[in-house]
């Protein structure tokens, strides 16, 4: 949520109104962040109920569907983070209840918004890579470097609405801490980061249904965790492949995209991209480079607010955050089975 408020920060023209979290010392947090102005609550509901222009929901992630259809049914304008849902049977709950709504929903996809994954997308629709057949994806992240968690207050934490929907577990401050990394919370490095990148791919490619995916992954540095932390995954598309890999002891080179084609390679992360030409070498190559000065979430929450306002159509539609948050579900099913499943599957998921 921070990122989230530093971004409208940088926007301007709000005011946080009220906020809801289960945990006490984050809900004060924010209230401080509003100079003392937003009112403070346990139940999302309770926000809900006031006259407020939209929310932003960055609960874990199997509460994004339930906490989105009520806001909606609400009549409020909603910025929904990644991914968008928790199974992909949730997809349909959620189209539905944008769709037969007259309301705004922003999926937190920012890339659709940042200067130059936009023009990075524009060359590759435009031919200037040739035809493009494999796309390499990759972010590593170190989780060990991070140093012990900061002791959760228990009596001022409702673990009870925090876990929602999930099986009901004692309370654990690993997975209260790191919930992406349990699948009754969330789906690891495939929802949370390749989820990111899945998104530009569909987006650039202009397809986003999977014809089969596979993983090949471990707990090598986390064992308590549900999900993996070395993963190498592929999922196949009509006309090309999308591959992953990543680890989560192990930051360097960071995350980003690859998108090989046939007279060009075009290489792309949240700095900038370079386009490289086949069969041209030294300082002609790269023959385009492109840097990015603003941070895209800016953009992205700038984009929101300016739909608030002329009710168009946002850049990160409701149908694009499913489509990325359901690849990366795929992946976590062939992982489930064995490490690879055709889409659609032969037998029940």
């Amino acid at each position: 949520m921070g990122d989230l408020l530093n971004a409208a920060d940088k926007v301007g023209n709000y005011q946080i109104a009220a906020v809801s979290d289960v945990y006490g010392p984050r809900r004060d947090a924010i209230k401080q962040r509003s100079n003392g102005i937003a009112t403070t609550h346990a139940n999302y509901h309770e926000v809900l109920q006031q006259e407020i222009d939209a929310v932003i929901i960055a609960a874990p992630d199997h509460w994004h569907v339930r906490m989105a259809v009520d806001a909606l049914a609400a009549g409020k304008d909603v910025y929904l983070e990644k991914p968008v849902t928790h199974t992909i049977e949730e997809g349909a709950t959620l189209a539905h209840a944008v769709r037969s709504s007259n309301r705004i929903l922003q999926c937190g996809m920012q890339q659709r918004s940042w200067s130059h994954f936009r023009d990075a997308v524009d060359l590759i629709q435009g031919g200037s890579l040739g035809r493009v057949t494999q796309v390499r994806t990759y972010w590593w992240q170190n989780y060990a470097a991070a140093g012990p968690h900061k002791p959760v207050d228990t009596q001022a934490l409702d673990w009870k609405q925090w876990l929602g929907g999930a099986p009901d577990q004692p309370f654990n401050e690993e997975k209260f801490y790191r919930w992406r990394w349990f699948s009754d919370f969330g789906g690891g490095a495939m929802t949370d980061l390749f989820t990111h990148w899945i998104d530009v791919v569909h987006w650039a490619m202009k397809s986003d249904q999977p014809r089969e995916a596979h993983m090949l992954a471990d707990k090598y540095i986390f064992e308590q965790w549900d999900c993996p932390d070395t993963v190498q995954a592929a999922v196949r598309y009509p006309s090309f492949d999308v591959v992953y890999e990543g680890m989560m002891a192990s930051s360097i080179d960071d995350g980003g995209l690859e998108f090989r084609g046939t007279e060009a390679t075009l290489k792309l992360n949240r700095s900038g991209f370079g386009v490289y030409r086949e069969g041209v070498l030294g300082k002609d190559n790269p023959v385009v480079r492109a840097e990015s000065f603003r941070d895209g979430t800016i953009s992205h929450m700038q984009n929101f607010f300016d739909c608030i306002k002329t009710r168009k159509e946002p850049n990160a539609s409701v149908e694009t955050g499913i489509a990325a948050a359901r690849a990366g579900q795929i992946v976590n099913l062939a992982y489930r089975r064995g490490g690879q499943i055709a889409w659609p599957p032969k037998t029940p998921v």
